[in-house]
This record gives structure tokens, sequence and C-alpha cells, in this order.
């Protein structure tokens, strides 16, 4: 369809109101299946465009205000629609140090799409999938411009954790002038971001573009460093820094708590996902050998978490990919878009079941199946969901070679041993003020570690307050 868009500039918002939406385009099932590429292939500019042009420029901006690192939103289309991506992208990074993430990663229909006036009336404005556009077409059209440095202020600050709040606060107290060094715990940076999402939901390249840009800025890197267990975070100040950062994340797999859940051929979503998704040099020596998924696998849970791990069994060439969870679909927390491309590549489901316990193989020591109860539905609990509950004598076996236990994950408390003034909460996040700052002088916190498992542009919302933070105690501790 081709449209006159100079004319519906100057005409009202009913009139983009009437344009179509484009959808951006995508992998076919048959094809992505078979490699661990993007699904989403990304708009040509024309398209995105168009699909700009649909943002009518509400006043109130809804779709930013449910933004929680306040992108402009308007503004960045308003300069899209115009081809003016360049502009959109400064845009974009004026808030967001990671659009070409969020654009891919946040659960925009929960968000600014769901806020989306033209949601009302018709499909919302992509306003995800132009984020990543913008960013996209900023790094292939000679990416963004590294910002002159700030003057040293002679102030060393430890980040512990490369994943996206760690990746946000040093971008953001390097820029002002602070020296940073980020100590990662696994041999490549990222965390989540790397090791957490499949590269079928982000290409890894996305990560290492933004260590690039951190490096630029002086940033530096140290790996196999475990902040906290093999080091005290009391000797990074002996070490001559002046404020620590803690980004570690939750990245401890939750377990269920039933027998036979450590046989072979039984995984945490952690060691599943990295070990399917990495190889080689990215992972521990401890994570280098393969998995062999054999033919059956059943993924227990159904949040995000359970669709990458489901998705990732299919591109392993398993035949049958089983997702079990104890509630209905309608009670699933994740992504909907998410659970839609995991059927379209065969994934099947069973639904309101509760494993009981994990069966051995003839081998006595290997997975050969899951026994399952059935569940029915009772009134709501504390989550606003309805509480699934064991139907008396209805257990039943499915047969696997792989058995995934994806039901969410948790904060390691062991973390805390090495600083026993750090204080936590009753469920091991780290306990914080609304700006980040710990109980612990001079150490500050955010993401994951201090809200539970959640999103990376809630993260990066956080670890925007806590450089803020951390930069307003480096500069009163260089006034005295």
């Amino acid at each position: 369809m081709v449209l006159d868009t100079s004319a519906l500039k100057k005409i009202d918002r009913k009139a983009r109101l009437r344009i179509p939406h484009e959808a951006p385009p995508k992998q076919a099932p048959e094809e992505r299946v078979h490699n661990w590429l993007e699904v989403y292939e990304g708009y040509d500019l024309e398209t995105a465009k168009l699909e700009a042009l649909r943002c009518i420029q509400c006043p109130a901006a809804p779709c930013q205000v449910a933004c929680p690192v306040d992108n402009d939103i308007p503004a960045a289309l308003l300069r899209l629609e115009d081809g003016d991506v360049l502009g959109a992208a400064a845009v974009f990074r004026e808030t967001n140090p990671a659009p070409d993430m969020c654009g891919r990663l946040c659960p925009q229909e929960s968000l600014c799409e769901g806020s989306c006036v033209v949601g009302k009336k018709a499909i919302p404005v992509a306003i995800g999938k132009l984020e990543a556009f913008a960013a996209d077409y900023e790094r292939d059209h000679g990416g963004r411009a590294i910002p002159s440095p700030a003057p040293s202020t002679g102030k060393r600050v430890a980040v512990v954790g490369s994943g996206p709040a760690g990746l946000a606060v040093a971008e953001e107290l390097a820029k002002r002038g602070h020296g940073v060094k980020v100590f990662e715990a696994w041999p490549q940076p990222g965390g989540v971001l790397r090791y957490g999402i499949p590269g079928f939901k982000m290409d890894k390249r996305h990560i290492d573009e933004q260590v690039d840009y951190l490096h630029s800025l002086g940033v530096q890197f140290a790996y196999n460093r475990m902040i906290g267990r093999d080091v005290p975070i009391d000797n990074l100040f002996e070490d001559g820094y002046d404020a620590v950062f803690l980004g570690h994340g939750a990245g401890r797999a939750r377990r269920i708590g039933i027998p036979c859940e450590d046989l072979e051929g039984a995984y945490t979503a952690t060691d599943f996902l990295v070990r399917t998704n990495l190889h080689g040099d990215d992972l521990p020596e401890h994570m280098q050998r393969p998995i062999d998924v054999g033919d059956r696998v059943i993924v227990i849970g159904g949040g995000d978490t359970a669709m990458d791990c489901v998705r990732s069994a299919v591109r392993t060439g398993a035949d049958t990919v089983i997702c079990a969870y104890r509630r209905s679909e309608a009670e699933m927390a994740g992504r909907e878009d998410e659970r839609r491309h995991a059927k379209e590549e065969g994934v099947e489901f069973l639904l309101r079941v509760a494993p009981v316990e994990i069966l051995t193989n003839e081998d006595g020591e290997s997975v050969g199946s899951v026994r399952f109860q059935r569940m029915e539905l009772g009134e709501e609990d504390e989550s606003g969901r309805r509480r699934p509950e064991p139907v008396p004598g209805s257990e039943f076996n499915v047969e696997a070679d792989t058995v995934v236990v994806a039901i969410g994950y948790e904060v390691d408390p062991t973390f805390f041993d090495g600083t026993p003034d750090l204080e936590a909460t009753d469920v091991n996040t780290v306990r914080t003020d609304h700006s980040g700052r710990t109980s612990h002088p001079g150490v500050f916190a955010a993401g994951d570690n201090v809200r539970g498992a959640d999103l990376v542009v809630t993260a990066l919302a956080d670890a925007k307050r806590a450089a803020a933070a951390i930069d307003e105690y480096l500069c009163d501790s260089w006034a005295d």
C-alpha cells in the first residue's frame, strides 16, 4: 500500500488512525527451528517510517509514562517518521542506555504498547520494534558518538556483575569521570543478557557492542571473579575502590524439591540454557560438555524462561518437546508472543499438571519419565491467579530423556556470607533505599538482586538512580 505521508502529516489524528499496522517481518517457523538467529528480522526504513507515522502524538504520552526509563517515545517516533533515524536513536539514548536490547526484550504489550492510545482502536504502534530499528540503524550508519571524557575525579568504583544493571552503572559513572572496573563471575560479559537469553531472542552482538562502547569510555573488565564468595566485598575497598555497586542479579535457578531432581538428564533452566546456547570459551570448564537432549524433552514451568527452554530444546533437534504447567494458559505469567512462537515451532503444552517425581531409566541413573498429578484450579491466591489444587488418584507418567526445571530464579543467599553487615531481605534480596544505598557504607545495589527476577528495563531504570546516588556519594567524599 502506497500512502502520501506528506499529506497525512498535515491532517488530524484520525487520518493516522487509518494507517494500517505494519507487522515486523520474521522467520517462518519451519526455517527458524533450524537456526539460532533472531526470529524477528527487523523493519526496513520505509516500513519503519510508515509504522512510526501511526503514532498520533498524544499530548499526555501515556506510552512514555508507562516506560520505566521514561523514553520520550513521541519525540523519537516524530523524528523517525521524518526519516531522521539517527535523531530518533539519540532521543531513545537520552534515557535508555540499551535501546537495541530493550526493543527486543521488553514486554512492550504490558508497558509502552499496552498504554498506546492507538491500541484502543487498532493494533498499538510497534514501539519496541521501532526502538530496536533505530538503534540498529545507528549502529550500521556510523555508530553512536563517543562522548568527550569528563575530567577525572580520581575516584574508583567496583561494579559487581556485567548484566544490564552493571553495564548501565558502568556507563553512567564513566561518563561522569570516575574510574570503573566491572567484575564478572562468568568467562564473558553480559550476565543474564548473554547467559540467560537465547540468540533467537537477541543476538549476542548487542552485548559485545555495548562492552566495546564501555571500553572506549575507559571501563575495565575482569572475568571469572566471584565477588562476595571468592572475594569479600570489603577487599575491594582495601584494594582502593571508593564505592562498590552490586549488580549480581538473581541467578540461582529455583528447584521444585521432588525426588530424583538431580538425575543425569535433569537440569535447571540456567544449566540447560547456558549449555545449549553457548559453547567453548564462553563457558566455565565444568559446563563445556554439550547436552545430549535425546528425543523427548519436558520443561516444567510456564513463564518466559520456560519458553526459552522449550524453544531451545526444539533447536537441539528433539523430536518431542513438552511444556508442563500446573495452571491453565490463561494464568501463565510470561509473554503471549513467546508462547505463540513456541506453538508455531511445534512445542506441546501439558496444562494443569504438577510433577510428583522424576523416574529413572532402566540404568537407574538417568531420566526415564516424569510422574505428574493432574490439578484443578481453585480460588485466587496472592498473585491474583487461581490456585492449583491436586486431584487425588490422577497420577500418570510421561516418558522423557531430558527434564528441565524452569520455575524462576532467586538471589543466591551465600552472597551475603562474606559481608555480614550487608543487610538482606526475608527473600535474600539486597535491602536498599530508593536510590540503591545499602546498609554497608559505600555499597550500592540495583537490579534483580534487589527486586528479585524482573525485567531488563527495570534493572536499567534502577541502575540509573543508583549511579546518580554513587556519583553524589563520591562527590561528597571528594569535597570532604
